[in-house]
């Protein structure tokens, strides 16, 4: 049963003869009119015709490494709506250990005819890694964008952290609150925005006559690496923590109450991303927000110019990050300043922090 012009027109408030108008695409009708009598063809469960369905502008892949840390949802999702907006159809790609690889999900998605493929955190970041295979899809006009990860040999648009910053004001925020051994940890150094938050933190520790060479610990991303590494640099007498991702900060957290350190009082932490519900954590993290919606806009905008046609500068834009205070950080102590005495505790200290412990795990946490 065809639609019924009095029924739509009666929902959108306009005349049938607008409603018509609309139905048979012919001009003469304003957006915001033409918007209302589209909005009563959907809630009266009509079927719009044909030649009024947004048509797709074609499919665009996006891959990402994984979906465990909460930032690489957070940038899946700013771009798949970014690029809806602009009537495309996007194709998320991410991977597993022991899954589909990034070049097998290339082959995927070329064998889809995709319009252009955005790349999140992607081989490109990897310095131990042939860049051949960007450069071939390059070769074969096929537009791409790759985000946090640069390599001056792929002629593409990148979109980064400004991760050296990132390093410095988080050292700085630390010094500013009295630390002196401040360790750094977060994941291989073989990857681009590693040695970049590296050289901010040694470069903001020279800055500030501090020498941290016996302070860093490189381990695997993810709160176990965290945990790993905030263990060792707690016996070389860190009374902060510079961590890679927030995902490691809470691994060092864990790894600091473990040996009865307080946090804050004792010993201070600072992640990286401010990804969702990190505020929320015990106690909330103090961490470097990465500007994840403005770098996903971006993305898809070169991406999309690129399409069509346009000009874009195959260059690397830096997107500045933001120190985000809140409770994981605090002003260094005398005791903790002490190199390790980091204090075991006591048999009673050890059952307060477990009970507490215990509580926590029994109501949902991140």
């Amino acid at each position: 049963m065809g639609p019924r012009l009095a029924d739509i027109a009666r929902h959108a408030g306009v005349s049938e003869a607008t409603v018509s108008r609309v139905l048979n695409d012919k001009p003469g009708v304003g957006s915001d009119t033409r918007k209302a009598v589209l909005t009563a063809l959907d809630v009266l469960g009509y079927e719009r015709p044909a030649r009024l369905r947004q048509r797709s502008a074609g499919l665009v892949g996006m891959v990402i490494p994984e979906l465990e840390n909460p930032v690489f949802p957070m940038f899946a999702q700013a771009a798949e709506g970014a690029l809806a907006q602009r009537g495309y159809t996007p194709v998320l790609c991410t991977q597993t250990p022991g899954g589909i690889t990034e070049d097998e999900y290339v082959e995927l998605l070329l064998e889809r005819n995709v319009s252009g493929i955005l790349f999140v955190s992607g081989r490109h970041a990897d310095t131990s890694s042939s860049h051949e295979r960007y450069q071939a899809l390059v070769t074969r006009r096929l537009p791409i964008v790759l985000v946090n990860g640069y390599a001056d040999t792929v002629p593409a648009a990148f979109i980064s952290c400004d991760d050296r910053e990132a390093g410095r004001q988080a050292v700085n925020h630390l010094v500013a609150l009295g630390h002196t051994r401040i360790g750094f940890t977060s994941g291989p150094e073989r990857y681009v925005p590693v040695r970049r938050k590296l050289d901010g933190y040694r470069q903001a520790l020279a800055q500030h006559g501090l020498d941290g060479d016996d302070l860093v610990e490189l381990s695997l991303f993810g709160v176990e690496g965290g945990h790993a590494s905030a263990t060792r640099l707690i016996e070389r007498g860190v009374t902060a923590m510079v961590c890679g991702s927030d995902m490691m900060a809470l691994g060092a957290i864990r790894a600091a109450r473990q040996r009865g350190l307080r946090v804050p009082e004792d010993f201070s932490v600072v992640g990286y991303d401010d990804s969702q519900l990190i505020a929320f954590t015990d106690p909330p993290l103090t961490t470097v927000r990465q500007p994840v919606n403005a770098m996903a806009l971006a993305a898809v905008r070169a991406l999309c110019d690129e399409i069509a046609g346009h000009p874009v500068s195959h260059t690397e834009y830096l997107f500045d990050p933001e120190l985000i205070v809140r409770g994981s950080t605090a002003v260094a102590s005398p005791r903790a300043s002490a190199p390790v005495q980091a204090r075991v505790a006591s048999p009673a200290e050890a059952r307060a922090v477990d009970g507490s412990r215990t509580a926590r795990e029994a109501s949902p946490r991140v």
